[in-house]
């Protein structure tokens, strides 16, 4: 890398330790990342990448990367209700991870002003969201999991399973095992 492109990572990282973001050591962030913290926590490990355009979202909650995690681009993570995202982990671009959901109010009462329900969403370690996948609040993905591009997760999903689909539904293993108990 040459000392100009040294320098522009540098600044990205001063910028987000300034916004109040715990960032390990080692990590490649890319342009137009926004952080909006609103009183939350967002704490990225060592060797961690956010690429292009990422939005983290802490809204008064926690936003945790574990080392060697890789934001693709225009991703947002949204941590009203908690997000934590293990070692390893690869999301590629365009994915959605919630942690909250609205209330529904009886018809005459505004949706908007009603409270958020906090629903924490745990990814565990190698998994790999595809392009454009969401997860939604108070799912938990197994670790090793493969999810789709364009899936839906609305579902706890077992470690190493392969699922895809709106929703998301387990369709094969890791391993190739059929399923059983283990899984």
């Amino acid at each position: 890398m040459n000392p100009w492109h040294q320098l522009i990572l540098q600044q990205r990282r001063w910028r987000l330790r300034g916004l109040g973001v715990a960032l390990g050591g080692n990590c490649a962030v890319g342009a137009g990342v926004v952080v909006q913290r609103s009183a939350g926590q967002i704490v990225i490990g060592a060797d961690c990448s956010l690429e292009t355009g990422v939005v983290l979202a802490a809204y008064g909650g926690r936003i945790e990367l574990a080392r060697w995690v890789h934001v693709g681009p225009y991703t947002t993570i949204s941590g009203h209700g908690g997000v934590v995202i293990g070692e390893g982990t690869l999301i590629a671009m365009h994915c959605r991870i919630i942690s909250s959901n609205h209330t529904v109010a009886p018809f005459a009462v505004p949706i908007r002003s009603q409270p958020d329900i906090l629903l924490p969403t745990m990814i565990g370690r190698d998994v790999w969201l595809g392009a454009g996948v969401t997860v939604l609040g108070g799912v938990r993905i197994g670790d090793g999991c493969v999810v789709g591009a364009g899936s839906v997760v609305t579902k706890n999903l077992p470690a190493g399973s392969i699922s895809h689909g709106i929703p998301a539904a387990v369709r094969g293993w890791r391993d190739n095992s059929p399923p059983s108990e283990a899984h």
